[in-house]
C-alpha cells in the first residue's frame, strides 16, 4: 500500500471509553428543566507515512484525534422529555511515531493526559447546548394544570 511518494495508510478506527456525566437544572417559565448529560471519548487513529528501506528513516506516524460524544436527555416534571446527541471534536489530538495498533495503549494515556478531568469538557458541551435546550424549551406546548 505505500508508494514512492510516501502513501498515506487510512485506519480510522476508532475506540471509544466512557466520559462521564453531567447534570444541570435550567429555569424556564415554562417550569424547572433537569437535563442530563451523558459522554463518551472516542479516539480516532490514523497511519500515515510509509515503511522505509533498511538504512533510511521511517516516516511512520500514528495521528490520533479525541472527541467528546454527548447524549443529552431532559425532562420537564412528569409531561415532557426530550433528548440531543451532538459531538465537540477534536477535544485532544496529537501524534505518535510507529504503528498505530502498536501504540494504543499509549495513546489513550496521552488522551488521558491532555483532556484531564471529563467532566469539565460536559460542562462546556452542557454550556453550548444551552441555547439548543432553551429553543427546544420554547416550542414546548404550556403546562396543563391539574385542576
Amino acid at each position: 500500500m505505500s508508494t514512492a511518494f510516501g502513501a498515506m495508510l487510512l485506519a480510522a478506527a476508532a475506540t471509544a471509553t466512557p466520559g462521564g456525566a453531567h447534570q444541570v437544572t435550567v429555569q424556564h417559565p415554562s417550569g424547572p428543566v433537569h437535563a442530563d448529560y451523558r459522554g463518551t471519548v472516542r479516539v480516532e487513529h490514523r497511519q500515515l507515512g510509509t515503511v522505509a528501506p533498511g538504512g533510511r528513516p521511517s516516516t511512520l506516524r500514528c495521528a490520533w484525534a479525541a472527541h467528546l460524544s454527548v447524549d443529552r436527555a431532559a425532562t420537564r416534571g412528569q409531561d415532557a422529555s426530550f433528548s440531543r446527541s451532538f459531538v465537540r471534536n477534536d477535544v485532544a489530538s496529537g501524534s505518535r511515531p510507529g504503528w498505530c495498533s502498536t501504540n494504543r495503549d499509549a495513546i489513550a494515556r496521552d488522551v488521558a493526559a491532555r483532556m484531564g478531568d471529563t467532566g469539565r469538557h460536559l460542562a462546556l458541551a452542557a454550556g453550548e447546548d444551552r441555547p439548543v435546550l432553551h429553543a427546544e424549551l420554547d416550542r414546548l406546548p404550556p403546562r396543563r394544570s391539574d385542576s
